[in-house]
């Protein structure tokens, strides 16, 4: 059974994001190569792959040679740096197949977990409320690279490598993350 995992931010190509971020990396090439390496140590060619925006600023042709060396199916949520990656889908789109999937800018779905359906919220944006928040959906986005402060009361949570040593998250973090927040239920319609 494939696994799940989710990330954002990885910014492939961008040079500046290694000040903005206090990325440890002397410079892009390092940064790449160390992403596309921590990428493929935890996801095989059979997982599945969140990425909620900002994948890289790179140009067309240089965004489908990082895809290509990336393992797992890539189901992409657009950020707003990711102009040259729609191009790219959508130029490479018989060399890539099935291996890539663009999403909606908020997508919503219902993971099976063991005998659980948990629903999740997708965005790049993070969100204060979203649709089933008060049922216990979760919530996950990227953009702030770790700026925002994590909500105890709320199952949201920035999944950006940012956050997490340059790594991706499994579903097992998330939700294990999720679990230890100090969540009460509320149901608006009694």
């Amino acid at each position: 059974m494939p696994k799940i995992f989710f990330t954002s931010d990885t910014h492939f190509g961008h040079t500046n994001i290694i000040k903005y971020c206090n990325r440890p990396f002397k410079d892009v090439k390092e940064m790449d190569k160390t992403l596309i390496e921590n990428w493929n140590a935890k996801v095989s060619p059979d997982d599945i792959v969140y990425h909620l925006g900002d994948f890289a600023l790179y140009s067309v042709d240089n965004i489908f040679d990082v895809i290509k060396q990336l393992n797992g199916y890539i189901f992409f949520v657009p950020g707003n740096h990711d102009k040259n990656l729609l191009k790219a889908i959508e130029q490479y789109k018989f060399e890539l197949g099935i291996k890539i999937q663009i999403l909606p800018k908020l997508y919503q779905d219902t993971i099976l977990i063991g005998n659980e359906k948990i629903p999740f919220v997708m965005c790049h944006y993070a969100m204060r409320v979203w649709d089933k928040s008060h049922y216990g959906a979760i919530h996950l986005y990227g953009h702030s690279h770790g700026t925002l402060l994590d909500d105890p009361n709320a199952r949201s949570m920035d999944v950006g490598v940012d956050t997490n040593n340059m790594q991706l998250y499994s579903i097992d973090d998330v939700l294990v993350h999720m679990y230890r927040k100090v969540y009460k239920s509320v149901d608006h319609h009694e």
